[in-house]
């Protein structure tokens, strides 16, 4: 698919998939530092570090199971982030050449980085999250910023790959609720979704979902003995402002003259 194909793709259905984003050699460096990061986060519980403030354990464990792919003595995770700060693996992986390029073409030149996070469903652990609008939980306006999502595993139906509804990008603006979720909860309370079109997006370990921050997302819970991990990126264009308060730095992936980061004053909504 031509970078053309790409952006018609990406405007018209709210996602691409951009298969072998990555390298084999890439995928297990970030397989490696993702135990790594386990270690570190092990440390930061038992000594009260600061640190520890960037993971998040998994809320609905099933104490009955075992991940057999971490040490039994480490968190049970199901989130880190702030991830550029805590890995230099992770930090270079927002700046990626294959992922830049991609995000440069579907939103332009001048790009910044809003989030970096690794969302785990650990085997037999992974618990759902419920379909929402990453928009709706963002203090940015207008609502159209990027989110990567990179399989740094298979991600399969049965270990919660991420599901879409193709299109929902144009609903605008919704209220969602509580994205965190038991495996025998639906993935929204809401009466009001038609829930017809949505789709699994599985995807090899390497390949990378692009999908706007609009778009109606949500995924399963994990009861495999297959952990499903994923690398979390967000990005948006200087056309996107901070709709709260203050000030806040931001990371330039891209453009900006050559700057390392940019401040924004928040605007009134």
């Amino acid at each position: 698919m031509n970078e053309n194909d790409q952006k018609y793709c990406f405007e018209s259905e709210g996602y691409l998939i951009v298969e072998q984003l990555l390298s084999e050699d890439e995928i297990r460096s970030c397989q490696n530092e993702i135990r790594t990061l386990h270690q570190k986060a092990k440390g930061y519980f038992e000594t009260g570090d600061q640190r520890a403030g960037c993971f998040q354990l998994e809320p609905y464990m099933n104490s009955e199971k075992t991940d057999e792919s971490q040490p039994n003595d480490y968190p049970v995770l199901r989130k880190v982030e702030r991830t550029g700060h805590l890995s230099t693996v992770f930090f270079n992986l927002a700046r990626h050449p294959k992922l830049v390029q991609t995000v440069r073409n579907l939103i332009g030149r001048d790009v910044l980085l809003f989030r970096s996070t690794l969302m785990f469903k650990p085997a037999f652990h992974g618990s759902a999250h419920g379909l929402h609008q990453d928009s709706a939980y963002w203090p940015m306006n207008p609502p159209s910023l990027i989110t990567v999502s990179i399989a740094l595993n298979d991600a399969t139906p049965e270990n919660g790959c991420l599901q879409v509804i193709p299109k929902s990008h144009r609903w605008g603006l919704q209220d969602w609720g509580r994205i965190s979720r038991r495996h025998d909860e639906p993935l929204t309370d809401r009466a009001d979704i038609d829930l017809s079109n949505q789709i699994h997006v599985p995807l090899k370990a390497g390949s990378a979902l692009f999908f706007h921050s609009l778009m109606v997302h949500g995924s399963s819970a994990n009861q495999s003995p297959n952990s499903r991990n994923t690398a979390l990126y967000a990005y948006f264009p200087p056309s996107v402002r901070m709709n709260s308060s203050g000030q806040r730095t931001f990371e330039v992936i891209s453009g900006f003259g050559g700057k390392s980061e940019v401040t924004l004053t928040a605007t009134a909504e």
